[in-house]
Formats: C-alpha cells, sequence, structure tokens
C-alpha cells in the first residue's frame, strides 16, 4: 500500500504524544501494499505523511489516558466504515461516515491543515501505510479510490475536526483484506532513510516524559535541499504508530511556510513530548519538484534512566 499524506499545524492534532517514541530510527520502504487515486492538488505521491498542539488523547479510561486512534469513540463521535469484502489488487471505493452520539452523521467540519478529512490506512505489521484525503457527500459519507495491493488486517485513522469541537478528534478502525496473507518484519533502527534518491538524515534522541526536538534532514545526491515545497501548509510533516497497537501520533513542524523565520529545508525540526517506551513506525512527508515523498524510519524510545 503506497501511502502519501498530511494534516493539522502545531495547535490541530496533538504535540504532546501518548504514545512515544525515539531513541534509535530506522529506514524502511516509502511505498506498501495500498493505492489511492491521485489527488487534483497534488502533483504526484510516493509513499505516506508533521507541529501539532492540542491533545494526543481521548477521554480517559479508569483514570488512564487513551492514545488517539486506538477508540473507535471518542468525544462524541463514531467512525462507521461502510461496506465490506475488501480483495487484494481490487480497486474500489473505500466509504465511511463519523456519526454522532445519537447516530446521525456529522456534515460540518473545521479544516485542519486545508483539509476536512485526512485518512490514514496502515496494514497491521506498518508495512505499508497511505495518508490520503476522500471527499464528503452531502449525506455525511467519505468516499475515496483504493487499491489494497496486499492482504492482511489493516487499521483505518480518520483525523478530523468536527465543527463545534475545539480539538481534533482521530478515530481508528479495522478492516480486513482477503487473499494470501505473508506477514512482513519491521526494517531495523537507523539514523537515515532513503526514498527516490533522496536522503532523510534525523537528529535527536527522544527520551519518555520530555519535549525533545527532531531534527529530519534532507539531501539529494549528497547536496542539501534547500527548496521544499509547501505541502498542506507545511514543509514536512511526521506521523508515528506504535508496534503493536496502532497508536497514532500526527504531528507537523515548528514553523510554517512564510511566517518569515522558517527555510524551506534542508532541516525540518519537530517536537514531541514522549512519555513511554516502546517501538514505532514513522513517516516523513515532504514535498520537492511538485511530488509528495515519504521517508520511513522505525524508532525505538529506551525508559529514562534515572542517575
Amino acid at each position: 500500500m503506497a501511502i502519501s499524506g498530511t494534516a493539522s499545524k502545531l495547535g490541530g492534532f496533538g504535540l504532546a504524544l501518548v504514545v512515544a517514541f525515539a531513541a534509535a530510527y530506522g529506514v524502511g520502504q516509502a511505498v506498501g501494499p495500498v493505492a489511492a487515486e491521485p489527488e487534483p492538488a497534488a502533483a504526484g505521491h510516493e509513499g505516506m505523511s508533521g507541529a501539532s498542539g492540542g491533545s494526543a488523547t481521548h477521554g480517559t479510561a479508569h483514570g488512564t489516558e487513551v492514545p488517539k486512534g486506538l477508540q473507535v469513540s471518542a468525544d462524541g463521535l463514531t467512525l462507521d466504515v461502510r461496506g465490506g469484502g475488501l480483495r487484494a489488487g481490487e480497486r474500489g471505493d473505500f466509504a465511511f461516515r463519523v456519526l454522532d452520539e445519537r447516530g446521525v452523521p456529522v456534515t460540518r467540519f473545521a479544516p485542519t491543515h486545508d483539509k476536512l478529512m485526512h485518512l490514514v490506512v496502515a496494514r497491521r505489521d506498518l508495512s505499508g501505510f497511505r495518508h490520503v484525503h476522500p471527499a464528503m457527500a452531502a449525506d455525511g459519507t467519505w468516499r475515496i479510490p483504493l487499491t489494497f495491493a496486499a492482504a492482511g488486517d489493516y487499521r483505518v485513522f480518520a483525523d478530523f475536526q468536527a465543527a463545534g469541537h475545539d480539538e481534533g478528534t482521530t478515530l481508528g478502525a479495522d478492516v480486513a483484506v482477503a487473499g494470501a496473507y505473508r506477514p512482513e518484519p519491521l526494517p531495523a533502527p537507523s539514523r537515515t532513510a532513503t526514498v527516490a534518491g533522496y536522503r532523510v538524515t534525523l537528529a535527536g534522541t527522544l527520551v519518555p516524559g520530555t519535549t525533545s526536538r527532531l531534527t529530519l534532514t534532507v539531501d539529494r545526491g549528497g547536496e542539501p535541499v534547500t527548496d521544499l515545497q509547501p505541502y498542506l501548509a507545511a514543509y514536512g510533516h511526521l506521523i508515528a504508530l506504535r508496534q503493536g497497537d496502532l497508536a497514532y501520533l500526527h504531528v507537523h513542524p515548528d514553523g510554517e511556510p512564510g511566517d518569515g523565520r522558517t527555510k524551506p529545508g534542508p532541516a525540518i525540526t519537530f517536537f514531541a513530548e514522549v512519555p513511554s517506551a516502546g517501538t514505532y513506525r514513522l513517516y516523513l512527508d515532504f514535498q520537492h519538484g511538485g511530488v509528495v515523498r515519504t521517508a520511513g524510519f522505525t524508532a525505538v524510545a529506551e525508559p529514562h534512566e534515572e542517575k
């Protein structure tokens, strides 16, 4: 599933992470087993999609905050995936709705990072990932053409802000794609990732329980890329999925195009607070030459050691 992506700015999706990632980073592929129709506004996409703000959690469970994306219902809203019978290699319209507490489809949304809805689709083994932007019909049904190239269990995340809500919401649901399933191992940790002739290097170490600075630097053929293009109102987007339960974090970079201080590369800086240890898959989206590309990393957050 090949994946491209994006979403809201530092203030829309939650820079405080209830999922932890960092300490070690690993290279991966930017292309997975899912394909979607290209968006009219984008020149091209390779792979999938980060400064966010607000909360990275939804509600509490017995006093414990729940990371985004783990619940099908939160904030009085429910993700309703329509249809079934998905098969690997078959193209079709993927459809879903967002329902309110009365079971009525929500039809009013506030834009977050230039879009009303951000849909992320990831295979459970994190070998496939895509971030796309479906269109909504008058009855509140969202649709987008998708082809699941590989069979397996997938997690879909709807990332949005419903009208009347002060913060964004991320809901998740599982979908099954029929066919011969072959699980893929998670790539080993590394500080660099390559995609389509570009190299992305990560500097910085995240420690659970603290706010840490991550800087991702993009070069091509050994030359720094200093003319990154804005994509969904940012020079880069970062999504993290925790291995196992696929807890979700969408982060956007510090600064934005046109603010008078943020340069178009080669460095993109993010801040994230990671309160727990674990293994994560990170996906960085950036645009250059009219094409959105995604660099994938494996990240391991080590427990904080008291001295």
